[in-house]
């Protein structure tokens, strides 16, 4: 399901194929979508460095014009490793909803030789995908480029352009890579002068985890089964974070009781 146009923010990612080099370019100005995301981390009062948090919103613009690059019925979750700085960035686009998120993380990261790229495709109903690739470097879309060649095992371009606008390029059967890997951020905005570009689609996404008590309370139902006073104690009230986004959301165990007890008579 493609979000409205009437939503606030969000970012709007416009694909064409590029005729006569088989190529794919996908673009978009990023500057609503980073509004949503400092709002975003107002609300869950979260501060994030500003060398974190340009990594994070290179990492959105990276896999929006990836998820726009890719078919409706897929989605996907990035977990990107960096050793310096020592730092994951998570980052998630889900296609059948049009929905963006990401978070830093910055404790319990895992010490290695290179950065490690994670990522996880689930497309329609099969099972789960994981790539698992090496990088070099702190540089987040040369990240995502390495998982393209490694994995995707084709070229992808990223170039940013004025202001919060990103472009990608991404390989096509029987693609001219000779121009594709000499092509600059220059030769991206001259497109529309020196090829033939064929408009494709505009996908609109915006800023949603899709978090809600529901999907809290599934987190929690094996543990409040195995031991319901261990898990509240003398509280009658949890605050869950999301792993994904960080919002909180607090369960009070009468809510959670509920649920159990539905799940149960529904089966």
């Amino acid at each position: 399901m493609m979000a409205s146009d009437d939503e606030s923010g969000g970012v709007d990612v416009s694909t064409f194929f590029i005729r006569g080099r088989n190529a794919l370019l996908a673009r978009a100005d990023f500057s609503g979508l980073y509004v949503d995301h400092y709002l975003h981390l107002a609300a869950i009062g979260e501060r994030v460095s500003p060398e974190h948090d340009e990594m994070l919103k290179n990492g959105l613009a990276a896999i929006a014009l990836h998820c726009a690059s890719r078919p409706w019925n897929e989605s996907y979750a990035w977990t990107v490793n960096f050793q310096k700085p020592l730092v994951n960035l998570f980052l998630a686009g889900d296609n059948n909803f049009a929905n963006l998120i990401g978070r830093v993380h910055t404790e319990a990261v895992r010490e290695s030789p290179t950065g490690m790229f994670f990522s996880d495709l689930l497309r329609g109903r099969e099972s789960l995908r994981r790539s698992v690739v090496s990088f070099e470097g702190s540089d987040v879309f040369r990240a995502v480029e390495a998982f393209y060649a490694q994995s995707e095992q084709r070229l992808g371009r990223f170039f940013p352009l004025e202001g919060d606008e990103v472009a990608f390029i991404s390989a096509q059967p029987d693609c001219d890579t000779e121009w594709l890997e000499g092509i600059d951020a220059e030769g991206v905005l001259a497109l529309e002068e020196t090829e033939t570009l064929s408009p494709l689609e505009r996908r609109t996404y915006q800023w949603r985890c899709g978090c809600d008590q529901e999907r809290m309370m599934r987190v929690l139902e094996s543990p409040m089964r195995h031991n319901a006073d261990a898990l509240f104690g003398d509280d009658e009230s949890l605050r869950v974070h999301c792993p994904r986004c960080g919002m909180r959301h607090v369960i009070t165990r009468e809510a959670l009781e509920a649920f159990l007890n539905a799940g149960e008579a529904a089966r």
